[in-house]
């Protein structure tokens, strides 16, 4: 009897292996150089099969073109202007936009683009006077290369800087739009998930409530994981440099959060981000 129980344990399916992870927003060439390459050669031993690499401006698109030139298939690059910082002379932004074009079939996506919330809100407690107006504009360039080419678009556009690039993505037909660690109001959120727009969760959905709250009301079908690293995180991160993996805690997390098996979950989160970013060949 106990050799016919053995015999039952032995021809048992063995467990599927869990789902491998993507890291959906990540600045890699914002890391100290000589932690890049230790960074980037860790991932397979974390199961992360690829990362986002999105880009700050011109130097970083660069940066990053070579890193995934470097690690093919690993690091899949974006490029773009980050928003919060100063805008540049309108030569250097033609420039980007003309390497951008050059390098098309290069890029997964356009991104980080949006808006400067954070330095906006600051300019203002400050009593600094602040023109959105030239960062819209370039933003719905941003939004017309995305549609020109086909490539979906990565937003740093959170609170009523998302409806404004709400309003630039419906004016120009773009629906493959990924809000990276969107943060705004019940409307603007539901706006985002009728259109079909993404969002992502950084690590700090294990300790803040908002976060928390959003990943709880998203549509299941719409959303990923992200570190934005090398941004430090608080919590159980405290004083730990942000990695990839850490992207398996936030499908934890949002497991538990959701009561959902977390084997199902990480499937879930891989499928949606290579569906996303059409990483066909992961």
């Amino acid at each position: 009897m106990n050799d016919s129980k053995n015999m039952k344990a032995d021809t048992a399916a063995p467990k599927a292996a869990p789902a491998p992870l993507i890291d959906a927003h990540i600045h890699v060439d914002s890391y100290p150089s000589d932690q890049q390459e230790l960074l980037l050669a860790s991932l397979a031993a974390s199961s992360v099969k690829a990362v986002i690499a999105v880009s700050m401006h011109l130097a970083s698109s660069r940066a990053n073109l070579c890193l995934s030139e470097r690690y093919p298939g690993l690091v899949r690059p974006a490029f773009g202007f980050h928003p919060e910082q100063p805008l540049p002379p309108q030569a250097e932004l033609d420039l980007l936009f003309d390497w951008m074009d050059k390098h098309a079939e290069h890029m997964v996506a356009v991104g980080e683009v949006g808006l400067p919330y954070y330095n906006r809100l600051e300019a203002l407690q400050s009593g600094v006077p602040f023109d959105l107006a030239p960062y819209i504009e370039l933003l719905e360039r941003f939004v017309q290369f995305a549609r020109k080419h086909n490539k979906p678009i990565v937003l740093h556009a959170v609170y009523e800087d998302a409806d404004i690039a709400c309003d630039l993505l419906e004016r120009h037909g773009v629906t493959q739009a990924h809000f990276h660690w969107f943060k705004g109001s019940a409307a603007t959120t539901e706006r985002m998930a009728r259109n079909g727009y993404y969002v992502s969760f950084t690590p700090d959905l294990l300790y803040e409530d908002e976060i928390r709250s959003l990943a709880t009301q998203y549509p299941l079908g719409q959303v990923m994981a992200e570190t934005d690293g090398p941004w430090p995180f608080e919590g159980p991160f405290a004083g730990q440099q942000t990695h990839p993996h850490m992207t398996a805690e936030v499908i934890r997390a949002y497991s538990k959060l959701t009561d959902q098996d977390e084997t199902a979950v990480r499937q879930l989160f891989y499928d949606n981000t290579r569906r996303f970013y059409a990483l066909s060949n992961l």
